[in-house]
């Protein structure tokens, strides 16, 4: 039986990490078994650039985790080595990153699960996910898609402005096209 300080210790690691699970926007649990230190050192490089807190977890403790907070349903993933990567604000990164990552390493590195807003999801929803654009990308086509009448008036009001400087009166067309 393990004494009181460790027993003590581990609660508070599962603890930590079902506050990080319950809080997070979205998460993903892959199988990184067989990546090298390089490769490994560059992935966390492109997920903390995201935002996004990758940490190499104990089966047993993310179980305990999980049931904590509903998240039964990851029971039959969590065996073999797994680590996880959570993002508090970007609900799309860790699957974006992750599955990425897996296509160029597919052969020891894959992905066993998710949870999205508290919710635990499978993998083909992590999959669906990381086809996502990024939420800056997304935000600059809304913009753009809600600037483009905008700048088509200032366009046309800018060619009836040049058409009566050029001749004095503006064509009737152009006063008609200014009008609609």
């Amino acid at each position: 039986m393990p004494n009181a300080k460790v027993l003590s210790e581990k609660q508070a690691v599962v603890a930590q990490l079902a506050e990080k699970m319950k809080n997070a926007t979205s998460g993903v649990l892959v199988d990184y078994k067989g990546i090298t230190v390089e490769e490994d050192t560059k992935l966390r490089s492109e997920l903390r650039k995201a935002n996004v807190e990758y940490t190499v977890v104990k089966n047993t403790l993310v179980r305990f985790a999980a049931n904590q907070i509903g998240f039964e349903e990851l029971d039959g993933v969590l065996h073999g080595t797994t680590a996880m990567a959570v993002s508090m604000d970007d609900p799309t990164a860790p699957a974006r990153l992750l599955a990425e990552f897996a296509k160029s390493h597919d052969k020891y590195f894959n992905i066993k699960a998710g949870f999205l807003e508290g919710k635990v999801v499978d993998i083909a929803t992590v999959e669906s996910l990381a086809a996502i654009p990024p939420k800056d990308i997304l935000l600059s086509t809304v913009l753009g898609t809600m600037m483009a009448p905008v700048a088509a008036l200032a366009r046309v009001l800018q060619a009836v402005a040049d058409k009566k400087s050029e001749g004095g009166e503006a064509a009737p067309a152009a006063e008609a096209e200014a009008q609609a």
